[in-house]
């Protein structure tokens, strides 16, 4: 429990310093959530799905980083994210390669839609890692929705890590419209919201009985 009161606090300084425009505070703060999430997870039963999440987070905290510098490390940022949605792929698929069509479908259409929208503003150089990006969300998405109603698999587990990769797939979409289509002020505050909260969903998914 005290984790995750650590992350909350990180969470109200990061977007304390988003308010006041504090780049130290926003720096300093906005690893520390997913820091938090890591040891948090270490209190979870040992297996080879919590040691994939764990590894995402180590992703996203690289990204967390790289995106939060001054200097425009945007590509690298996505690089970050992208083994992290590998790693939560990896995990996914550990427990459940069930083709479940409706969720492919939802997922596919969904990344399918976020790369048509992005593409509408002329994303340049950029085209192919974002499209890379795009369909590496998409498969973790399907495969976290895959999980819903798979033997063997805890409902609660099922649910949380279907919730939590949507979250980020709202939280990426949030952050791709910001930048390349239409800039909005609620933007700074509602990707990272949807953020955490969807890594937060994702690692406790990992929660499993001992």
């Amino acid at each position: 429990m005290r984790w995750l009161i650590i992350a909350l606090l990180a969470v109200l300084l990061y977007l304390y310093g988003v308010a006041t425009d504090e780049l130290p505070v926003r720096l300093a703060s906005k690893p520390i959530p997913v820091i938090a999430l890591l040891f948090w997870l270490r209190g979870f039963p040992a297996s080879a799905y919590r040691n994939r999440i764990a590894l995402g987070l180590v992703f996203s905290l690289v990204g967390d980083v790289l995106l939060a510098w001054p200097a425009d490390l945007f590509v690298f940022g996505l690089g970050a994210f992208l083994l992290a949605h590998l790693a939560y792929l990896s995990a996914y698929l550990s427990d459940s390669r069930r083709l479940a069509p409706l969720a492919l479908a939802f997922a596919a259409s969904t990344a399918a839609g976020m790369f048509g929208v992005l593409t509408s503003a002329g994303l340049g150089p950029l085209l192919v890692p974002v499209a890379l990006y795009a369909l590496t969300i998409g498969a973790m998405l399907w495969r976290a929705l895959a999980r819903i109603g798979t033997a063997g698999v805890p409902v609660h587990s099922a649910r949380l890590a279907a919730g939590g990769a949507a979250l980020f797939v709202l939280s990426d979409s949030l952050i791709g419209i910001d930048r390349f289509v239409m800039p909005f002020e609620a933007a700074p505050y509602a990707i990272i919201l949807s953020y955490w909260a969807g890594q937060w969903a994702i690692a406790a998914s990992a929660a499993r009985p001992r």
